[in-house]
Parts: C-alpha cells; structure tokens; sequence
C-alpha cells in the first residue's frame, strides 16, 4: 500500500517514532538493524513504513551484519539508516570504522540505556558519548547529534541525514532511553518546508572520476555502484583512487582528509543554544535529557535571583571549543548534568584549560537528575569565594 513519506501535521507520538519518520523525510529508503531496548521501536515503525513508500525493511542477524548493510546500501545509492543501544552499538564500531575509512554517509542512532554489559535496558543512561567519538581505532573525525525531546528526534534525525550527505560520513543519532520513550506533540512540517540534502555527484568524465579527490568544502563527490564511474573501496589506508597504500605518506594523505573536512567546516556543523547567558555567573551545558532538567533548574533559579545561564548542546561531537574558551573567563563557573560519571565533562574541563572551574553533576544511570540537584550545584558555585 503506497503511503506519504512525510506526514504533514501534528502528532503525538515517542521520540523513537518521531526517528522514524524524521528519516524517512530526510530521504531514508533503506533501514537494516536488529531489535534492541529500548531502540526497538525505531525498527517497528521503519518495518511497517518502509514498504509503503518504496523502501527496503530488513531484520539483521546482528548488530554487526546491520552496520555493513547500510554501509552498502548506501553505495548503492540509498539513504541507508540502523538504530540500536549501548551493547549493540558497541557490535558497529568496527564497521563504523569502515564507513568513516571510506567515507560512506550513512546514519546510526543509538538509544542510550544505562551499562555496561546489559546494564538496564529500560532506563536511561548517557555513557555512550565518548563510545561514539573515540569507539573505533585510528585516526578520525566524528557528527554526533543529541535531541532532547520526541520533536528534536524528528528534526534532527533530518538533521543527521543531511550532515552524512554533506560530509560523507556515518553520523551518530545520540539519543536516550527517556527521549526515546516520552510522548510529546511532534509537528511535522509540509514537505517543501524540509531541507533535504543530497551528496555530491561528480561531475568530470567518467574515465577521470577519483572517488576520494577533495572537492567543494573538501568532500569528495560521490558516485553511486552501477553509475558507470570506476570505484575502488577498502577499508585499508587508500588515496584518492581507492587504492590501498601502505605506507606513512598515504596514511597521512587520507587521516589530514578525514579530520580537515569536520575541523575546516566547523561553522556549518556546531550547533548549541544559549538561554540566559548574556549575565550569568554560572553556565550550565547540558545535552539529551539532561538539558530539559537543566533549562527547568535555570529558570527556577532565575526566579530566585540567581544569575544562571545554560548552553544545550545540538551537535557534541565536534565539541565547540572555541565558544567555551571564550566563554570561561565571562563565568565563576560551569557545571554539568550527566547521566554517566563524567564523559563530556572531561572534554569541556580539557577545553576551559582551568579558566574557571568545572562542576560534574552525575547519575551513573536508570534515573534523569532532578533541577533541584543542578541548582544546589548552582548554589555552590556562586558561594565559592573568588
């Protein structure tokens, strides 16, 4: 039965529903992946939506076959997406490794649950976040997303497909189990109102077609398998050919391509929002889930006087360094909610450099952090004698 790809209107629906059909407007005709709490229902969806609208549906035998599969897909010329959580995740990073070595655009979102090992797979974690940038060997450059809401689901899963398209990559949807599973309003707008990116196509003969030759921005355009063009791809350290090189000088070649496409084009992938920052004293990052417990603490705390801002991170990998070193010297201090022990904490400490202090405020998992323990940290910081 054919159906609409993008379903125009208000909806009450969970974020991992809101995933689905943030893909599928973004252009997703090909999902392969393997059930997992609390991701599955990404997959439900996927396997009840693709078929109407002329996609693949496929169950995987693992996490690990479901990686390689949008991989090719997406050589194949098709949006290719999986979703999974934590000991799945964990299943992809070698492919993932792959994809970021042959620079095949593609999108993963992972629900994070808390670990490790099996951990609880119905409550809430976030201690996938350093998983997601260093997880895979060598030397690379990583997108990450995190939505806070079903809403930013929708939004940036769209966003998440366009940043792969545009810089030719795997990029990472880090979502968790609470935003994964509240219902909340999710509007959907009309479908001219999307913006929906395409890779890159070549536009030199055929015969003089080089798969990893830096174009615009410095991504190279891509050609589909079965277009014609002459394409070599291997997971070995390769040039802009395809072909394998082994040797210092090719594998610094393809690493400086892999890190100058993210790190030279910072201003069109960063993404962060500020509330009330312009006279704060203390400065709260916070991303995912956490960041709705932040902006709740932030605006009881401005009601008691207290001068509070928070940056909510969008986009956290890349890290947006050169905002926080600026930033630091304005503020007594930051403070960060993470439900982990500390991960994106010790990016933003390394960052500020000690230009002012950074507070961690942690839940190791299977429950969010309550307001009323970011502003007690609010608190602190603002008594701490200079």
């Amino acid at each position: 039965m054919a159906g609409k790809a993008v379903l125009t209107g208000t909806h009450f629906m969970n974020g991992d529903e809101a995933c689905c059909e943030g893909a599928l407007a973004a252009g997703c005709r090909f999902f392969a992946g393997y059930p997992i709490t609390p991701a599955t229902e990404v997959a439900e969806r996927m396997s009840r939506r693709l078929p109407q609208v002329g996609g693949v549906f496929v169950q995987m035998e693992d996490e690990i076959a479901s990686m390689a599969a949008i991989l090719g897909g997406s050589w194949g010329g098709a949006k290719s997406m999986t979703s999974t959580s934590g000991p799945g995740y964990s299943l992809m990073l070698e492919n993932i490794g792959l994809g970021l070595c042959t620079e095949t655009p593609c999108v993963v979102c992972n629900v994070q649950r808390a670990g490790p090992s099996t951990g609880l797979p119905t409550l809430v974690g976030q201690g996938d976040m350093m998983q997601a940038r260093w997880g895979s060997h060598g030397v690379y450059e990583v997108i990450a997303v995190a939505p806070a809401s079903p809403q930013e689901m929708f939004d940036f899963t769209i966003k998440a497909f366009n940043l792969s398209e545009e810089f030719r990559l795997p990029v990472t949807i880090l979502a968790d189990e609470v935003v994964g599973h509240m219902n909340e309003r999710v509007v959907v707008p009309p479908a001219d109102q999307i913006v929906v990116k395409d890779r890159l196509k070549p536009t030199v003969p055929k015969e003089s077609y080089l798969p990893y030759q830096p174009g615009p921005y410095g991504v190279a355009p891509m050609a589909n398998a079965g277009d014609g063009y002459y394409m070599h791809v291997t997971g070995l350290t390769h040039d802009e050919r395809g072909y394998p090189g082994m040797d210092a000088a090719t594998q610094v070649e393809m690493t400086t391509r892999l890190r100058d496409k993210i790190q030279n084009n910072l201003e069109r992938i960063l993404d962060y929002d500020t509330v009330m920052l312009d006279d704060a004293e203390v400065a709260v990052v916070a991303y995912g889930i956490s960041a709705r417990s932040a902006r709740g603490a932030v605006l009881a705390a401005r009601e008691r006087g207290l001068k509070v801002g928070l940056i909510k991170l969008n986009v956290v990998w890349p890290f947006p360094e050169q905002f926080f070193r600026e930033l630091a010297p304005k503020v007594k201090a930051m403070i960060m909610p993470e439900i982990n022990l500390g991960q994106m904490v010790l990016e933003l400490e390394r960052v500020v450099g000690g230009r002012c202090p950074v507070e961690l405020v942690a839940h190791p998992g299977g429950a969010i952090i309550t307001p009323d323990r970011i502003i007690k940290a609010v608190q602190a910081a603002l008594e701490e004698k200079p």
